[in-house]
Formats: C-alpha cells, sequence, structure tokens
C-alpha cells in the first residue's frame, strides 16, 4: 500500500495503519530533527510528538497530497512550536566543539571520524532556515519541489537557498579545517 493510501486509512479511523507510516518514516523523521536540533534526546521526543499530531490532526491531511510532503511539515511544525517555547529559556549560541557529542551515542564501538566532526560543526554555524535547507534536500534527498511545497516558496527559490547555504557550509568547513 501507498504511504497517501495508507494516510487515507487512518483519516478514516483505521488507526492500527499509522504504525506501518511509523515503520516507514520514525527513522527519517528522527533523523531529520536530530540534524536540526544538534540533541538525540530531544530528537527522539519530538519524533514521537510528530506521529502523536499525525493522528490528532489526521483530518488536515488533503486527499491526493504527498504523504511525505505532509509528515516533514507536521515536523517543521513540531520543530518551530518547539523552538518558539524554548528560545527564551536557552541562547541562540550552540557550543559547537559539543555539538558531535550530543549527536553521537557514546554506547556506540565506531568513532565519528575528524571529517564529519568538521561538517557537523560547519552545520551548526549555519542559520536555522540553511542547515534545514541542506538537511532536507542533501541528507533526506528530498527533491527541490517538495522542499519548495513544504516551505511554501518556489523550486527556483529553494535553488537559490540551498547553493547559498552550501556555500556558507563550504565557508564554515574551510575555516574550521585551519584550526
Amino acid at each position: 500500500m501507498t504511504d497517501e493510501l495508507l494516510m487515507e486509512a487512518v483519516k478514516n479511523g483505521d488507526l492500527q495503519q499509522a504504525s506501518v507510516l511509523f515503520e516507514r518514516y520514525n527513522k527519517r523523521i528522527f533523523n531529520f530533527l536530530a540534524r536540526m536540533t544538534m540533541d538525540r534526546a530531544l530528537a527522539e521526543d519530538l519524533t514521537q510528538n510528530v506521529f502523536l499530531r499525525m493522528i490528532k490532526y489526521r483530518n488536515s491531511y488533503r486527499e491526493g497530497a504527498r504523504f511525505q510532503s505532509w509528515i516533514y511539515q507536521v515536523a517543521r511544525n513540531i520543530f518551530s512550536d518547539h523552538y518558539q517555547a524554548h528560545k527564551n529559556k536557552f541562547s541562540d549560541f550552540v557550543d559547537v566543539e559539543k555539538v558531535s557529542d550530543n549527536l553521537y551515542d557514546p554506547d556506540e564501538s565506531q568513532r565519528i571520524d575528524e571529517q564529519e566532526q568538521l561538517l557537523q560543526r560547519s552545520m551548526a554555524m549555519l542559520s536555522e532556515e540553511q542547515r534545514e535547507l541542506l538537511v532536507l534536500t542533501r541528507f533526506q534527498h528530498m527533491k527541490y519541489e517538495e522542499v519548495a511545497v513544504i516551505m511554501d516558496t518556489t523550486v527556483a527559490n529553494i535553488k537559490v537557498k540551498v547553493h547559498r547555504a552550501i556555500l556558507k557550509l563550504r565557508e564554515h568547513y574551510f575555516e574550521l579545517e585551519k584550526i
């Protein structure tokens, strides 16, 4: 069954189908939120909230819409709601020295190599919008057209913003590499 048919079933009251959608999307949504928050535990909590909201607001899903675009919009809203609720409690400063610690599970036997650390630190230095664009297009492998739908803008605008974000990421990466 396609994602869209499963979501239609959920919308029509067959909540068992939500578990299939959860299995298909929970890792992708978690990875998106982990890269956005730079905090593994918080990303797990927010991921659960995405799927709770999926069920709660299932009637807002429009028939014929792509499910992936809809669920990522829900994830963006969850992230935005969390950020808005906590922006006064925490400073916008991200300690780039500790970013990889938050993403790295210390129980794992493999260590993150130096280039991955530099990339993560460079990503942390980007604006929230730039980081989100790169996560969606480069890490989640979403097409520009789909990101444009999620962000309610044009494909041309997304292309320009992604290009600028990549340039900024490259700039930060090479600055950190010199250190």
